[in-house]
């Protein structure tokens, strides 16, 4: 046991993903976690504003490009799969194939923002604005939001796929995959449930 505690702290924890502590995650860990928490309060502060207001005899809802929403949430979805494959690959150590999945997964996202804005130029040539009215406000800011953090996510895969180039990701060191796709995970989840209240309620 005591060996075992001895080589942690030459490999920087069991994982060998960072510096020994007795703080039970490591600093990437918990500011991945604290923006994610930070994230949640934002969309739920709106979603609950949404909720209220949806009630308003003000309230007029407005025709979207439901079946061009459908593909992108399939899209992002596609992505969030190819980042476990990326994830198993590692694991295995086979670093041509997290390369690849990285590669093909961060094109998705991009795909993703592309069909978001193509949504929305959409809906600026049926005429429905940010201030059309309170259902196309709603949409514009939730949607628009949420691709700001997709594409902070990104850039979070990009850094990783750097490292992965760089041949320093391991089957013992790659927690910088791991939390990117769990941010990648989180913002999927976003999207189906704001999806899901948008369209489909």
């Amino acid at each position: 046991m005591m060996s075992a505690i001895a080589d942690d702290k030459k490999t920087g924890g069991p994982f060998g993903e960072g510096p020994s502590s007795t703080f039970p995650v490591t600093k990437g860990q918990l500011v991945t976690w604290l923006i994610m928490t930070g994230i949640t309060m934002l969309f739920a502060g709106l979603t609950s504003a949404y909720v209220v207001l949806r009630g308003s005899p003000d309230w007029q809802n407005v025709a979207l490009p439901v079946p061009l929403l459908w593909v992108n949430t399939l899209v992002l979805a596609a992505s969030s799969v190819g980042l476990e494959i990326a994830r198993r690959a590692v694991r295995q150590n086979r670093q041509r194939e997290l390369v690849v999945w990285l590669s093909l997964s961060g094109i998705l996202g991009l795909g993703f923002i592309a069909g978001q804005i193509v949504a929305w130029r959409q809906l600026v040539h049926a005429g429905v604005y940010l201030p059309s009215t309170l259902h196309s406000s709603f949409f514009y800011v939730l949607t628009g939001l949420h691709g700001l953090h997709i594409i902070g996510g990104i850039g979070a895969l990009g850094y990783v796929y750097g490292k992965a180039l760089s041949g320093k990701l391991s089957p013992a060191a790659h927690e910088p995959l791991k939390l990117g796709v769990l941010y990648w995970h989180f913002m999927d989840a976003i999207w189906i449930f704001l999806f899901m209240m948008l369209i489909l309620v």
